[in-house]
C-alpha cells in the first residue's frame, strides 16, 4: 500500500508540476491577448449583467438564470481552496505567493470566459428536456466528430473525479472537522450529510441552483465578515501587507520556522498551483454549470462566468491572505485549513470558529455541484439512464468517504482533477478563434445599438 501512495505521490506530482502550470497559465494568457483583455476591461459590464441575471426572460432558452448558474459554479469552487489552499500556498511560498494567485485568477477570467461561451454555443437538449453542456459538449460539436473520443474522455476524467475531490474527500472533511471540534461521531455526519444531499440533488439542476442561489451570497459574506473584521482591528498594517505580498513575489522570503522556503520560484509555483486549485479556471467543471443558463447569447454568459473567477480568488482568497499575513501566523509552521483557523483565531475572539463554519457550508455546497457535473459527465457517456444510478451511488459514497481513510483516493482524484484539464486545453486553444469571433461579433452589435 505504500508503495502504490508512493507511486500515486508522484504521478500526482508530475501531472500537477510545471508542464500543467504552464499550459492553464499559458492558455490563459493566450485568450487574454486574444480577446484584447476584454474579461479585465469589462468588470463592471460582468457585474451589471450577472444582476440583471437575477430575472427571467421567458423568450431565453436554458433551465436556471444566469446568476443561478454562476452560483452553482461559485459553490463548487468557493471552499477547500480559499481557506486551506491560499494557507498552504503562504506557508509554502511566502506572502509573495499571493500575488502569483492574483496573476493566475486574472488570465484564468479569460479561460473561464471562454468556457462558458462555447459551454452555452455548443449547448444540447438531452431526451428529458434538459440544457447539457459542458467540455464534452464543445469538443464534439465545435472540433467535430473525429474528436469524439476526446470529449468521451474528458467525461470519464470528470466523472471518475468527482467521487473523489467532490465526494468523498469532502465528506471526509466534514466528518473530521465536526469530530475534532465538536465530538461528533464520523459516522453520524455521514448519514446526515448523505440525507442531506440526497434531498437537494434528487431534485435536479433547478434545485441545486435554486440552494446555490441562496447559500452561496450567505456563506461567502459570513466567511468575508470574520475576515474583514481581522483586517479592520489591523487598519494600519494593511499597507504594510500589501506591500509585503507585491515586493516578496520577486524577491522571495527566507524561510522560517522550519516550513519550506519561499524562494522567488517557490512564489511563483505555489501561487500559480493554488490559484488553479481555488478557480478551477482551465479545469473544465464550470462550464457544465453555465450550460444550463437562460441566456441568448454565450457572449452575455461568459461575462458572468468570468466573475466567478475574480470574486474567488481576487476577493476571498485575497482576504483570507490578509488575515494570515496580518496576524503573522504564516511563521508558525503551521499549514492548510489549520494556518488560517489559527489566523482567524488569533486575528478576533472565536474567529476560528468562522473557519470550522465555512469548512463544512463550503464542503455541502461542493458536493452538490460536484454531483451536477459528474451526473452530466454519466450522462453524456451513458445516456439519461445513468443519471438515477449515479445519483444513488453518489449519496452512498459520502456516507464511506465520511468513514473511511481516504489517502490514495485523494491521490488519485487528484491525479485525474489534472488529466481533465487536457481536453479541455485542447478545445479551449483550437476553438479560440470561435471565442474571439462571437466576442467581437457581440460587443460590435452592443455599440450599434448605443448609437
Amino acid at each position: 500500500m505504500d508503495t502504490l501512495s508512493a507511486f500515486l505521490g508522484n504521478v500526482s506530482g508530475f501531472v500537477w508540476g510545471p508542464v500543467m502550470l504552464i499550459l492553464l497559465l499559458g492558455t490563459g494568457l493566450y485568450l487574454t491577448i486574444g480577446l484584447r483583455a476584454m474579461p479585465i476591461r469589462r468588470i463592471g459590464y460582468g457585474f451589471r449583467q450577472l444582476l440583471s441575471g437575477r430575472r427571467v426572460v421567458e423568450s431565453d432558452e436554458g433551465q436556471i438564470t444566469p446568476f443561478q448558474a454562476l452560483a452553482t459554479a461559485l459553490s463548487a469552487t468557493v471552499g477547500t481552496g480559499n481557506i486551506g489552499g491560499v494557507a498552504t500556498a503562504i506557508a509554502l511560498g511566502g506572502p509573495g505567493a499571493v500575488f502569483w494567485m492574483w496573476i493566475t485568477a486574472l488570465v484564468g477570467m479569460a479561460t473561464k470566459y471562454g468556457e462558458a461561451v462555447l459551454a452555452v454555443k455548443y449547448r444540447e437538449v438531452d431526451e428529458d428536456g434538459r440544457y447539457v453542456g459542458g467540455p464534452m459538449y464543445y469538443i464534439k460539436n465545435g472540433m467535430g466528430e473525429r474528436w469524439r473520443w476526446l470529449g468521451a474522455l474528458f467525461a470519464l476524467f470528470a466523472m471518475v473525479a468527482a467521487f473523489g475531490i467532490g465526494n468523498t474527500v469532502q465528506s471526509n472533511a466534514v466528518a473530521d472537522v465536526m469530530q475534532t471540534n465538536l465530538a461528533v461521531p464520523a459516522w453520524l455526519t455521514g448519514v446526515v450529510l448523505a440525507v442531506l444531499v440526497f434531498f437537494v440533488i434528487i431534485g435536479g439542476v433547478r434545485r441545486i441552483a435554486r440552494l446555490a442561489e441562496r447559500l452561496v451570497p450567505f456563506m461567502a459574506i459570513v466567511y468575508m465578515l470574520g475576515a474583514l473584521v481581522v483586517i479592520v482591528l489591523n487598519l494600519p498594517a494593511v499597507p504594510a501587507a500589501l506591500g509585503q505580498i507585491v515586493a516578496d513575489a520577486f524577491t522571495g522570503t527566507a524561510a522560517t520556522g522550519g516550513f519550506a522556503g519561499a524562494a522567488v520560484m517557490a512564489a511563483i509555483r505555489f501561487g500559480v498551483a493554488r490559484g488553479i486549485f481555488s478557480n478551477e479556471a482551465g479545469l473544465g467543471s464550470a462550464p457544465i454549470a453555465h450550460a444550463a443558463a437562460r441566456t441568448s447569447d454565450p457572449v452575455r454568459q461568459g461575462t458572468v462566468a468570468m466573475l466567478g473567477t475574480f470574486i474567488d480568488t481576487i476577493v476571498v482568497c485575497t482576504m483570507t491572505a490578509l488575515v494570515i499575513v496580518l496576524t503573522g501566523v504564516w511563521e508558525t509552521g503551521e499549514t492548510g485549513a489549520g494556518l488560517t483557523s489559527l489566523a482567524f483565531g488569533e486575528g478576533v475572539a472565536g474567529g476560528n470558529w468562522v473557519v470550522t463554519f465555512g469548512l463544512v457550508v463550503f464542503a455541502f455546497t461542493t458536493i452538490v455541484a460536484w454531483s451536477y457535473y459528474g451526473e452530466r459527465s454519466a450522462e453524456y457517456l451513458f445516456g439519461v439512464r445513468a443519471i438515477m444510478p449515479y445519483r444513488y451511488l453518489w449519496v452512498v459514497l459520502l456516507f464511506v468517504g465520511a468513514v473511511a481513510n481516504l489517502g490514495i483516493v485523494w491521490l488519485i482524484a487528484d491525479i485525474l482533477n489534472a488529466l481533465m484539464a487536457i481536453p479541455n486545453l485542447i478545445a479551449l486553444l483550437a476553438l479560440s478563434g470561435t471565442i474571439f469571433a462571437v466576442t467581437r461579433d457581440y460587443f460590435q452589435r452592443e455599440e450599434r445599438q448605443r448609437g
